[in-house]
């Protein structure tokens, strides 16, 4: 069913546009002899205070970041309790959970970034058609890092403490951001709004509540495209209509969007159905 009284649409970046960075966490968990989901488990459980949501807030510079990074991840005596817990909310089996661990911070999110060097074909399609149309503003709604990565940024930060230093172009490198390819990106959009540079992240309400007085809509003039649960709960939660794009359905949320806009977002796929292209 078109939604004929949206005004927006708004992406989330990581698992959307491109490639979701935790696919190298299952990875990683894999190679370690984790159980699934445990690394991810640890970083959702810390919460504000954790090394991963201050980074996204623009708390932490890089090299502090993959230190206090490592060691959350390292930490078994919390890592087990909450995947204990997360064990029960889910009914599942216990498994064997580690004694002990040693995760080099740096290594996990390289990981994690090179991971993401990919747009996803069948959204970065259907933002440039969007475009072409001319009918709905096109925004980003991202937790991310460029602050400390980059040293750049579209907006002026709200809660920053000091300036941003771009990382070395060594480093640049190992995170697959030699090219600048990356920053390219945000030409895609009408406005990008990055949780590192406004100090706020998904699923924080005014977080959204900012994207939308930035871009003078109401939360119900938007729709919102994530790949994760609890962000599409607080936008819903607002009154934003909400597309669920899960690893491997994007274009199945391709479609979604497109019934709502009443326009062609999917037609002349490419012969070999390839999901992704290079930045």
């Amino acid at each position: 069913m078109s939604s004929p009284h949206l005004k927006a649409i708004i992406f989330d970046i990581g698992g959307v546009v491109l490639h979701s960075p935790f696919i190298a966490i299952d990875e990683i968990e894999s190679e370690k002899g984790l159980p699934r989901n445990y690394l991810n488990v640890s970083i959702a459980s810390r919460g504000p205070g954790g090394a991963w949501e201050r980074f996204e807030r623009g708390e932490l510079s890089l090299f502090p970041f993959y230190d206090e990074f490592g060691r959350d991840l390292s930490d078994t005596e919390n890592g087990n309790k909450w995947y204990t817990e997360y064990c029960a909310r889910k009914k599942i089996d216990l498994p064997a959970l580690p004694m002990m661990l040693d995760i080099d911070g740096r290594e996990v999110f390289g990981r994690m970034m090179r991971q993401t060097t990919a747009y996803d074909c069948h959204i970065l399609r259907a933002i440039h058609r969007i475009r072409a149309s001319g009918r709905w503003l096109i925004i980003a709604l991202t937790n991310n890092y460029s602050k400390h990565i980059t040293g750049s940024s579209s907006s002026m930060p709200l809660t920053a403490a000091r300036p941003p230093i771009r990382a070395p172009d060594s480093e640049l490198r190992f995170l697959g951001w030699e090219d600048g390819a990356k920053f390219h990106l945000r030409a895609l959009f009408d406005d990008f709004c990055d949780s590192s540079e406004l100090g706020m992240r998904k699923p924080d309400p005014e977080f959204y509540l900012l994207a939308c007085q930035r871009n003078d809509i109401r939360p119900g003039e938007a729709v919102f495209l994530d790949d994760i649960g609890m962000n599409l709960k607080a936008a819903r939660v607002l009154g934003m209509e909400t597309i669920h794009v899960p690893i491997g359905g994007t274009l199945d949320a391709v479609k979604q969007l497109e019934g709502k806009l009443g326009i062609d977002l999917t037609s002349d796929l490419d012969h070999d159905n390839t999901t992704s292209a290079k930045l």
